[in-house]
């Protein structure tokens, strides 16, 4: 079964970045005095792009769409050109399992935030991470 031209136009527009999830994200680790890069690549060589980057620490964040990353709690297979979306949503599962593979073996540690958590809960997730990785070289000053 084909796409439908309806449908190739919707998904065509779906926005890859700055989406509302993503800027809720990111005004929310901002407003918790968190700095980060947006849409940078962690690693030389890896045409893989995180949306939320923290260098000192080490951290990228990824923000994933139910739909496209296939979610185990909202993932819906379509039932039009099933075959084709199958392949493509296992495909983007694989890449997203290989890229946090790849960033682990550099130091590195990838994050993902689902869409559809609250954005407040996921920042302070965030949050504690990137802290509990930052250097801690004042510490050594502080005794």
């Amino acid at each position: 079964m084909e796409t439908t031209p309806e449908t190739r136009t919707r998904m065509s527009q779906q926005r890859s970045r700055n989406t509302e999830v993503e800027m809720v994200l990111r005004r929310a680790l901002h407003g918790a005095g968190l700095r980060y890069r947006v849409h940078r690549r962690p690693l030389k060589g890896m045409r893989r792009e995180a949306d939320i980057l923290f260098g000192p620490a080490k951290v990228a964040v990824f923000v994933d769409g139910c739909y496209w990353h296939g979610c185990p709690e909202h993932a819906t297979w379509p039932k039009r050109n099933a075959d084709f979306w199958r392949t493509k949503i296992e495909g983007n599962r694989r890449r997203d399992r290989d890229t946090d593979s790849r960033l682990s073996e550099a130091g590195w540690l990838a994050v993902r935030v689902w869409e559809h958590e609250e954005a407040l809960v996921a920042a302070a997730r965030v949050r504690d991470i990137v802290e509990s990785r930052r250097p801690h070289a004042d510490r050594s000053r502080s005794s």
